[in-house]
Order: C-alpha cells, then sequence, then structure tokens
C-alpha cells in the first residue's frame, strides 16, 4: 500500500485484526523464514525500481500520499541507502548485475563526499562506498570515503564535544539527535585506515556525551537534546516523535545499532551496555505487539491503532544479530529469537509488499515524520537497506 492512510483507516484496521486473530501470532518457530526465497523476491522487486530510474540522478526514497514514487537528490540523507541495498543483492547472490548496478548508484553519491552541511555522510557514503569497498576492494571507494570523513569531522566543536546535526531547531542553536550515532562508524573506519586518531578521539567524545544526556534510567532514548556553546544540554526535545518525552521507535532503534556498531569499533564495555539496556527496552516495552513490529512511537497516544513501523524492525533486527555476538549465551539466544520474529514477520504478506506493488520498494507499513505528516503508512528505502542487512547476518548464522 502506498496511499498515506490515517490511524482509523481500513487496512491499518484489517492488520490490527491479522496480527490479534491471524496466523501472525503464532510463535516465530512455526513459521519459516527462507533467506534464498526472499533475496529472489527482492532481485524481482528493485530490477523493476532500477527500470523506473534510467539515470541516478534522483535517487528513491519512498511514496507519495497520491501513491507516486518519491525520489530525492544526492545530497538527501536517505540517498545513499539505494547504492547499499545494490550492494547487498550482489553480496547474497554474486550476480554481476547487481555489482554494476551498485557502482554506478555508489558513484552517483561522489558529489556528496565535501558536503559540511549535514551530519548524515554516514549514511549517505558508507552505506553505498564502505559496502562497495569491503566487498571488491576498488580502490576508487576509499579516498571518497576518507574525505567524507573528514567532512562529517567538522561538524564536531572542542568545547561542545558533539557533532552537530542540525544548524538550528526550535530557536536552539546546536541541536544533537540520536541519528547521530549512526554516522560513527564511518569516522571511526576512517580513523583505522588513515591512522588518524583524532576521528577515533571525536567518535569517543561525542558517544560518551550522548551516554550522558540522551538516555532515560529505562534505557529509552530522547529524540532531540539542544546544547549551549559549552556542551550543557538546554532542552531535551522531539522532532518526529509523539512528544519530548516519549520513546519514538527509530530513534531507540538508531541507538540499540550505534552503539552496537561502537561497541565492535572501539571494545568500550560502556557501548555494548548501552545497546543491551535499549535493546531490552525495546523488546520488553508492553505497547510492543506480539509480531515485534512497533508502532511508530511506544508512547503514541492512539495506540493501537496508531501506524507500525517496519524501518524500526528492520534497523533493530539487524542490530540484535550483531548484538547477540558480544553477549552471554542465553542473552544472545533471546536477541537471535526476536531478530528471527522480526524477520518473520516483515516477511509476511502484512509488511513485505507484493511484486509490482509499493513502488516496488520491499517493505510496506513505514513511519518517516508523522507529526509532519510525511511518509506516514508508506515504503522507505532504509527500511529496505536493513532489512536485505539483517537477511544476510540472519544466513550467516544458518
Amino acid at each position: 500500500m502506498t496511499a498515506m492512510l490515517r490511524p482509523f483507516s481500513f487496512p491499518q484496521w484489517l492488520l490490527a485484526f491479522a496480527l490479534v486473530f491471524g496466523n501472525l501470532t503464532a510463535p516465530a518457530q512455526q513459521r519459516r523464514l527462507n533467506v534464498k526465497q526472499e533475496f529472489a523476491r527482492a532481485g524481482q522487486q528493485l530490477t523493476r525500481l532500477l527500470q523506473t530510474h534510467p539515470d541516478s540522478t534522483r535517487f528513491p526514497y519512498s511514496s507519495q500520499p497520491t501513491g507516486q514514487l518519491k525520489d530525492t537528490p544526492s545530497g538527501w540523507w536517505t540517498s545513499g541507502f539505494f547504492g547499499g541495498t545494490l550492494w547487498y543483492m550482489y553480496e547474497y547472490t554474486k550476480q554481476p548485475q547487481w555489482q554494476q548496478a551498485a557502482n554506478r548508484w555508489t558513484m552517483a553519491m561522489a558529489r556528496e563526499q565535501t558536503n559540511t552541511s549535514t551530519h548524515d555522510l554516514g549514511f549517505m557514503l558508507y552505506c553505498p562506498f564502505g559496502n562497495g569497498l569491503r566487498l571488491t576492494k576498488n580502490p576508487a571507494y576509499q579516498p571518497v570515503l576518507l574525505n567524507g570523513a573528514q567532512s562529517l569531522a567538522t561538524r564536531f566543536t572542542p568545547e561542545v564535544g558533539l557533532i552537530k546535526s542540525w544548524n538550528e531547531f526550535q530557536g536552539y542553536q546546536y541541536p544533537v539527535i540520536i541519528d547521530n550515532m549512526m554516522n560513527l562508524e564511518l569516522l571511526c573506519w576512517a580513523a583505522r585506515t588513515s591512522g588518524d586518531s583524532t576521528l577515533r578521539r571525536l567518535s569517543i567524545t561525542h558517544a560518551d556525551n550522548t551516554l550522558k544526556h540522551h538516555f532515560r534510567p529505562d534505557g529509552s532514548t530522547y529524540h532531540v537534546v539542544c546544547y549551549d556553546a559549552q556542551g550543557q544540554p538546554l532542552a531535551k526535545k522531539t522532532a518526529q516523535g509523539a512528544a519530548d518525552n516519549s520513546a519514538w521507535a527509530r530513534g531507540q532503534a538508531w541507538a540499540i545499532y550505534g552503539y552496537t556498531a561502537l561497541y565492535r569499533d572501539t571494545r568500550l564495555t560502556r557501548y555494548r551496555e548501552q545497546a543491551r539496556k535499549s535493546a531490552d527496552f525495546f523488546l520488553n516495552h508492553p505497547n510492543l505487539p506480539a509480531d515485534k513490529i512497533p508502532y511508530w512511537d511506544f508512547n503514541a497516544p492512539g495506540i493501537p491503532r496508531e501506524e507500525r513501523d517496519a524501518s524500526a524492525a528492520a534497523i533493530v533486527a539487524s542490530a540484535l544479530l550483531e548484538l547477540q555476538q558480544y553477549c552471554p549465551a542465553a542473552e544472545a539466544r533471546r536477541y537471535r529469537q526476536a531478530a528471527e520474529q522480526m524477520l518473520v514477520s516483515l516477511s509476511s504478506p502484512a509488511y513485505r509488499a507484493t511484486l509490482g506493488e509499493n513502488n516496488n520498494f520491499l517493505l510496506k507499513h513505514c513511519v518517516a515524520h508523522k507529526p509532519a505528516n510525511t511518509e506516514v503508512d508508506a515504503p522507505l528505502t532504509y527500511a529496505d537497506y536493513y532489512y536485505l542487512e539483517a537477511l544476510l547476518r540472519y544466513d550467516r548464522l544458518k
């Protein structure tokens, strides 16, 4: 479904009915997750999506309320995900057509390597170029990533000790969002590759200050923290959540994934512990539905008639499949089982689009920005990216 729907719309009611009375409530082990089949289906859909984009100047993003395809320019924060998704297709299939397509859409993002106006260069560059470099060792990719890391580092102010997210938010001049944790992976890679330890120290400083100010005692995270010029928090707000004190689902996903990845890069136990605490908040929340696909905000006022966010589930499933590697056996098993249940749900007809629908995106029922009423109950390119990443990680576990 591509049209934007209100909370009381018939498809949302039908989805809720299926989740309560249908087979989606059966235990994950009673339903089969066929990774080979899901990648075959993804290949069909992404082939069609490529056919609607004869050149790489406009990047697939979502669907408009009318149902039409919604693209973005390369400067938009999500533009790198499509190239990354194509690399995951190549990683699984080893088919040269996916490598060729991935390279074309990766190189289309090279122009953003000097972009200092955004904190999202990790998403924009590391998802396509990082995966491409990992899989092919193409020497053309490395300098783009190194330049991008230096551009991202310009947004770090030592006196504040954080990477600035937006240039302004509600009158505050130094807002930092939890999403920023996802861009530290680029900086850590660049530090290892170039030997520039400044980038590693910058990442740790940002992560430590985020630990200090962004989290609540229960492990949940604020979306936006606004700082003064000395690094003291002035306000704790939300932009895309239901309320300043609510738990925006995708924000919780960024926290779990971001601190898991940073633990991998630093082996500092405080980052693993935060990832575990945030994961437990997510998985144990009483408002998490039985199929493990969260509402767009855990505290959304209309639950259970609120939209689900499949993108948050895809991010968390991928994060849990990495986090479980760093945990004791019992906890690791619990995280694996939760991730598997999320993937089974995402691969079911309730969330997985059929061929020729959904503008050829893989997942439906995502939410980008409910308060602004944009991309609500719609596909999102990053949902597809993390879904395929999670399937790859699950397949490696087997």
